[in-house]
């Protein structure tokens, strides 16, 4: 059974940093691209970062670009989401979410290529 299990969330002030954490369980990480979700109460689930399987592509979406660093370590099964300058509009709870098919070359922010999903981390970024 594939699980993943968000952490790092918190609450920070305007224009500090937080670090996320996504860790993999019963699924061969490392052959399979990873993504960053978000989701506001009452909205549909966001895109916010991608990363491919071997960490040669990266996609963000734009109101990230600049301030969040995806990336992971596959010898620890783990994603990261750095997040820097943060702004209050980034408050929301953030998942991460590993994707269908393996070996895919380009990083996908498409929501529909992501097969399994964590609880969530809830982030608070205070003005």
């Amino acid at each position: 059974q594939v699980q993943l299990v968000e952490s790092g969330g918190g609450l920070v002030q305007a224009g500090g940093s937080l670090r996320l954490s996504c860790v993999v369980s019963g699924r061969a990480f490392g052959i399979y691209g990873l993504a960053w979700f978000r989701q506001a109460p009452g909205k549909e689930r966001e895109f916010v970062a991608a990363i491919n399987w071997n960490s040669r592509s990266t996609v963000y979406t734009d109101s990230v670009k600049g301030r969040f660093t995806v990336s992971r370590d596959n010898a620890k099964d783990t994603m990261y989401l750095q997040m820097n300058s943060l702004k209050p509009e980034d408050t929301t709870v953030y998942c991460c979410a590993i994707s269908s098919a393996p070996y895919r070359i380009q990083a996908d922010p498409g929501i529909n290529q992501y097969a399994n999903w964590g609880q969530g981390t809830q982030v608070t970024v205070s003005s």
